[in-house]
């Protein structure tokens, strides 16, 4: 290729994304023996792990920078006329900073609700009083003081699966922890600790524990029924039953009483009420279970479940004691890094309005749009071409991909303070009490998500998706949606200087993704409203497991410092990303025929198709602690990114054409596989 000055771009815009490329490469590395480490290779040299931290990459900056700019946002002082969504970010945020309050009030505020809720047994001794502790009643006091009630069963409104136009109740098994197997501490001791903090003697407190310990590892292994693919959305996961069928196959549970006082008091429900049952032998199970469990140790676990959802707003002295055991942490984030992190999570619409009113640059939307556009109409061409597909599933399969809506960058509406006025109108936050306040949020959403029950659905609602700070893409399949939120939408991803290979490769490559998301392993199940159906035909599906089975194979044999990964769990991930590469690079290739070509970046004598495959594989250069790797192998679902990139490309004949990869070397094998 020509080298003259001409040939590439230098504004300053260039300039920086070149020297951002450049930073995380390696170039003695050769593209065709490890594309990873040719893309990411200076990254993964350079980039060191903060104490309080797991892990580094692309996104967990682009986190920072995004929290940053909101931090400065909501430590300025309230005008006399802000809008209420953001007095109560600010007032969450507050509350959350002010330790001094939090070291007065958290810890009375939470032993006073283990008293009224009946007492923890552990704290109590032997003035606790079992003839007053019944598990169901127990629920109902804790949810109605907004700690999280979903310890022994799950009740949620969401959309029916198979007529999505309603919400229905699903009735599932208990939001459980992580295994007991998998922790690297000693939850015992820890769990004594703060048991003892809070007034427990030593003595009788590691006993207690111990038992509680033993009635939650047996109500994971009850909840373990392991499914296939098929029986996810079977009658296994998906069962229509009456409020009137249950008590005939699980007589010890009052299941009219307990819905409805779950459920908000404007939300009834009936006889004739139809619930989803999606988990029929754990509930049996846990019948059984609660019925040979002494009350006692029942009661251990329920108060055990409150004082450890509170931990994270007590006092220092206690949070110090929680537990960094997941991904090697040693370090606590800054203070107000964690309060950025609640108020993110607690009140994400109010967040996504102060970043986009302040911060983003709204003609990236324009260029987003375009992206998109050109990633989808290449996934539905895709489609056509796949010719283990017979032509009924085929056609229903395009449909599928034209009828995939796409959010991008944000909804109009949070820019409407009339809009947050009536949404937060039930919702008060004091800057001076930080638990009561979370209690309140609590409340504040169950109350909003269960009085959605029966009501008919907007699929363009701006609260759905309305977290426009979110620094991630998803795939909805229920939705039949792709969201693209304005806080991913960042320069060094998309911006309407760059060359357009960077925008292609990075943000091209992850709408790519999740639209193949809506064609994986689960994705498939979904049809184009996003209905649960079997709506592919025996042939095509016998052929795609094929297919399927050549990605598990092939990522199952790969191995990171001895551990082999998982290709069965992973399987909807890698196929999401081998066909979301390919689609994005189609993209950019018909967008290239109709543009002129465009400049290289300053130091980067690369073709724009060459750029493509760097800026898509240094989207997920990725720096990781060593215990982080080990839980997100034997938990994930996601390949870690080194083979991310080299088990992808590996399949992707356009990317060994690009770098002349000689047939038989590792990025071009001979033996390929592929789904699209």
């Amino acid at each position: 290729m020509d080298n003259s000055t001409d040939d590439f771009c230098r504004t300053s815009t260039c300039l920086h994304a070149a020297a951002e490329v450049l930073k995380k490469m390696d170039r003695d590395v050769e593209p065709c023996d490890d594309f990873y480490r040719f893309a990411c290779g200076g990254f993964l040299k350079n980039t060191s792990i903060p104490n309080d931290r797991d892990q580094v990459d692309t996104f967990s900056v682009i986190r920072d920078k995004v929290q940053e700019q909101l931090r400065i946002s909501v430590e300025e002082p309230s005008p006399p006329t802000e809008p209420k969504s953001f007095k109560l970010a600010k007032n969450l945020y507050k509350s959350c900073m002010n330790t001094t309050a939090i070291r007065a009030q958290s810890l009375k505020q939470l032993l006073t609700d283990l008293t009224e809720l009946g007492g923890w047994p552990v704290l109590e001794g032997d003035r606790w009083d079992e003839r007053s502790f019944n598990w169901i009643e127990s629920t109902y006091n804790v949810r109605d003081r907004g700690y999280p009630f979903d310890y022994f069963l799950r009740v949620t409104v969401e959309p029916d699966w198979k007529n999505n136009i309603k919400r229905v109740i699903y009735l599932d098994k208990a939001a459980l922890k992580v295994p007991l197997e998998a922790l690297s501490f000693d939850k015992t001791k820890y769990m004594v600790d703060i048991a003892v903090m809070l007034g427990a003697k030593p003595e009788s407190a590691e006993e207690e524990m111990r038992s509680l310990l033993d009635f939650e590892a047996e109500i994971y292994s009850v909840s373990l029924v392991q499914l296939n693919e098929a029986d996810r959305f079977s009658e296994f996961a998906y069962a229509p039953l009456t409020v009137s069928d249950l008590p005939d196959l699980y007589p010890s549970i009052p299941w009219k009483e307990y819905f409805n006082r779950v459920l908000p008091p404007s939300v009834r429900v009936g006889n004739c009420d139809v619930i989803i049952r999606q988990a029929a032998s754990y509930i049996k199970s846990l019948e059984e279970l609660m019925g040979k469990t002494p009350k006692r140790v029942q009661a251990n676990y329920v108060m055990w479940r409150v004082v450890e959802s509170s931990l994270s707003y007590m006092n220092d002295e206690i949070r110090e004691r929680e537990p960094q055991w997941r991904g090697g942490k040693t370090a606590r984030e800054p203070r107000w890094k964690e309060c950025m992190d609640v108020l993110s999570q607690k009140l994400p619409l109010s967040v996504a309005a102060l970043y986009v009113r302040k911060y983003f640059h709204k003609g990236v939307k324009k260029n987003a749009i375009e992206v998109v556009d050109d990633v989808s109409k290449q996934f539905h061409q895709i489609l056509g071409r796949s010719e283990w597909m017979d032509d009924e599933t085929r056609g229903r399969a395009r449909q599928k991909a034209t009828s995939i809506t796409s959010h991008i960058a944000y909804h109009d509406q949070l820019f409407d303070d009339r809009k947050f006025e009536e949404y937060y109108q039930n919702l008060e936050l004091s800057d001076e009490h930080y638990l009561q306040g979370i209690l309140n949020i609590s409340l504040f959403d169950s109350k909003n998500s269960f009085s959605m029950l029966g009501k008919p659905i907007d699929k363009g609602d701006w609260i759905t998706y309305g977290n426009s700070a979110r620094v991630n893409v998803s795939y909805c399949p229920t939705l039949n949606s792709i969201e693209l939120p304005a806080g991913i939408l960042q320069d060094i991803f998309i911006s309407n200087d760059l060359p357009r290979y960077l925008s292609y490769g990075a943000i091209g490559r992850m709408v790519g993704h999740e639209i193949a998301h809506g064609f994986d392993n689960q994705g498939r199940w979904f049809d184009r409203v996003g209905n649960r159906g079997d709506w592919w035909t025996p042939s095509t599906v016998e052929n795609f497991l094929a297919k399927s089975q050549c990605i598990i194979d092939q990522y199952g044999n790969y191995s990171v410092k001895e551990l082999n990964l998982n290709g069965e769990n992973t399987q909807g991930e890698n196929i999401a990303d081998n066909g979301g590469f390919i689609a994005a690079y189609l993209a950019y290739d018909d967008w290239s025929a109709r543009n002129d070509e465009e400049k290289m970046l300053p130091g980067l004598a690369y073709t724009p198709r060459q750029m493509f495959w760097i800026s898509a594989a240094s989207t997920l250069c990725t720096v990781q602690r060593p215990e982080r790797l080990r839980l997100q192998i034997a938990e994930g679902v996601q390949t870690p990114a080194e083979y991310r990139i080299l088990g992808t490309l590996s399949n992707i004949p356009a990317f060994a054409e690009d770098f002349k990869c000689p047939v038989g070397s590792k990025m071009n094998p001979e033996e390929k596989c592929a789904v699209w």
